[in-house]
């Protein structure tokens, strides 16, 4: 009935997973319980849940991430603390079975809900007010794109408490993930969780694709978009263009591994070498997906902090599009070492030193733009700098591994590693914690507090360096990745100091917390009553802080770039202050479409991943429901009366005028 979940699926005999998950079980209890103690279910419901608010949502996919990076760095920790201990004789406190299930949990927690949901969460949140509308082009779809991403989260989770999660690393290369070598769930576990959620990412895709193309204020054409705009449809247009790969190419391995389908075997003429072009054909468009938006949050915080426009915007337009063409020509660099031929690995090489042009020319931009500037050094400024020294060594590590001999050395070992995270850490992390601390006053009215900001740039900054510059040396000295166990004492003390580094992003993790209780608690003091506490240049800015429901109260008219820093220019003239007349707003209305679509796409994975085909059936039925019920909807806006978005707008003040 149960098909092959039995008892034995808890790992009992495992103390730290135990006491890891009846941690965590014990902290959902408490809140929970807290939930219905204070009876806020109705609240949560109500503004929460059934949102299709996309402020909201974006603030949903942003806590999602907070507490999956917290989830994703104590694998990180477990696995800095083992090659610490690990040496010589000594082997640790991991076997290497569960050493295996914590490395391959770690790099898919890390990109697929801690990075993903960050940056689809800042483009979420910012994208419409910058766009100048009410809404993204399809809310419901949003609010289901949100909850299947949550949907997946959920299964990886379980996987910390029935049965195990996938050995095989996070890009799952066959033959190891398939059914002949991981004949467990963890496999499966890693592949329905990755489906799920990577639906929701393309539905987010199409949906903010349509809205950068099809909705955007009066006049603002594409010369007038923010560059977080252009940004975020690079990003978006990639996510359309490539999640679908990964779709099919996870499909085939599940036809492999449940059919007895031969795709990626070397029986009945399959090759596991097409998995792994397949899996780098979305693989490389997939770090440009999450470093195009962290530009563009880059790029808002260098031109908003320095008071002047962006230098070069034409340029960093143009260098934003051929990253976005030129992201789907450098895959192969990934394998080298697979045999292509010369040729072959000469043009992606090539490719590879290629992207990093466009790459430089945003560099410069954004140097420029600073120089001649009354800059002013704020949290997000910080990160930005941070990021601009970080990522460019990052950057020079990647040009060298783009040479095929030197990545023949290099591509197994733990210089492979330090550059990822270089990208990954000082790129896309360095950028959405800018981002969140510019866009926290637009979302709830008052700004984080700035010395515990700084305390956690400080933190991860130095962390970052302690924890991976001794990773570039121990991959020249021979240390390869994805190991448990090293018997060369030397290595020892490099893996102490990244140890160290581990600590201390923890460290400024820990803090983000504080940071959040301080500020909440101290509000009133840093409240924003202006809703522009930075002096910005685009239109989110020309809204109350937080914004109502429809965002703006009337369409702004666009007829240059940085539209409200045009605005401000020209205020305080008579007509600034000419009597206005409102009209009837409607705006979608709370649909629990996504939250019901999440609930059964669990059964259906859970039930898939163990094999009970009853579950499965129901999963899939009540998919269907649900997906028919929303169809027949009719009732999907309610009216804000004209004379309620006046009163709106003499309560707090009226910021908006034409350009």
């Amino acid at each position: 009935m149960f098909g092959r979940l039995t008892w034995a699926a808890i790992p009992f005999d495992q103390p730290v997973v135990m006491i890891a998950s009846g941690t965590v079980g014990f902290v959902i209890f408490c809140v929970l319980a807290l939930v219905t103690v204070k009876g806020w279910w109705p609240y949560l419901w109500r503004e929460w849940i059934t949102s299709v608010d996309h402020k909201r949502i974006g603030v949903m996919y942003i806590g999602l991430a907070l507490l999956m990076l917290v989830r994703g760095f104590s694998d990180a920790m477990l696995m800095r603390s083992q090659l610490a201990l690990a040496a010589g004789h000594a082997q640790g406190y991991l076997p290497p079975e569960h050493y295996d299930q914590i490395f391959s949990a770690h790099g898919t927690i890390m990109i697929f809900f801690v990075a993903m949901p960050f940056v689809i969460g800042l483009m979420n949140f910012v994208l419409p007010l910058q766009l100048g509308v009410r809404d993204v082009a399809f809310p419901v779809l949003n609010s289901v794109g949100f909850w299947l991403s949550a949907a997946g989260v959920l299964l990886v989770n379980v996987s910390l408490v029935v049965g195990e999660f996938s050995r095989a690393g996070w890009l799952a290369y066959p033959p190891l993930s398939e059914i002949a070598y991981s004949p467990g769930v963890g496999v499966d576990y890693y592949l329905w969780s990755l489906q799920i959620a990577g639906l929701g990412t393309l539905l987010s895709g199409i949906n903010l694709t349509t809205t950068i193309l099809k909705l955007r204020a009066p006049g603002m054409g594409y010369r007038q978009m923010p560059i977080f705009c252009w940004t975020a449809l690079a990003s978006n247009l990639l996510i359309v263009a490539a999640f679908p790969i990964l779709t099919a190419t996870f499909a085939m391995l599940l036809l492999d591994r449940y059919c007895g389908f031969h795709f990626f075997t070397n029986d009945l003429g399959g090759n596991p070498m097409m998995y792994v072009n397949l899996i780098w054909c979305w693989g490389h468009p997939e770090v440009y997906i999450l470093i195009l938006p962290a530009f563009g949050v880059f790029s808002e915080v260098v031109a908003t902090f320095s008071g002047k426009p962006l230098f070069g915007r034409r340029s960093m337009v143009m260098a934003t599009m051929v990253i976005c063409v030129l992201s789907f020509l450098v895959w192969l660099h990934h394998f080298f070492t697979m045999g292509a031929g010369a040729d072959v690995n000469a043009f992606f090489g090539v490719m590879t030193m290629l992207i990093a042009v466009p790459t430089g020319v945003k560099v410069f931009n954004w140097l420029f733009t600073l120089y001649g500037g009354r800059i002013r050094f704020t949290v997000p400024v910080y990160w930005a700098i941070g990021f601009m020294v970080t990522f460019v060594i990052g950057g020079m590590t990647g040009v060298l591994m783009a040479i095929p001999p030197a990545d023949f050395v290099l591509h197994n070992s733990l210089f492979l590693i330090a550059h990822f995270h270089n990208v990954i850490i000082g790129g896309v992390v360095f950028g959405v914690m800018a981002g969140i601390t510019y866009w926290f006053p637009k979302a709830f009215g008052f700004t984080l507090n700035e010395r515990l900001g700084k305390s956690v740039f400080w933190c991860w900054f130095i962390g970052f360096y302690l924890a991976f510059m001794p990773l570039y040396v121990l991959g020249l000295m021979g240390a390869t990745r994805r190991m448990q166990h090293y018997s060369n004492m030397h290595w020892q003390p490099l893996m102490l100091v990244a140890l160290a580094g581990a600590i201390l992003i923890l460290l400024g993790i820990a803090l983000t917390g504080v940071q959040l209780a301080v500020s909440i608690r101290r509000r009133e003091l840093n409240r924003d009553a202006t809703g522009d506490p930075w002096n910005g240049r685009t239109l989110e800015w020309s809204t109350p802080s937080p914004p109502p429901a429809w965002n703006f109260s009337q369409l702004p008219p666009v007829g240059r770039a940085d539209a409200f820093w045009a605005m401000k220019q020209q205020r305080g003239t008579a007509q600034d202050r000419k009597k206005r007349t409102y009209e009837t707003i409607h705006i979608p209305r709370n649909n629990p479409t996504g939250f019901f679509l999440a609930f059964f796409a669990v059964l259906l994975g859970f039930s898939l991943i163990w094999r009970i085909w009853w579950g499965a059936g129901l999963g899939l039925l009540g998919l269907l429901v649900v997906c028919l019920m929303q169809a027949w909807r009719t009732d999907g806006e309610i009216e804000v009366p004209a004379e309620k978005v006046a009163a709106y707008e003499r309560l707090h003040g009226l910021k908006e005028s034409v350009v």
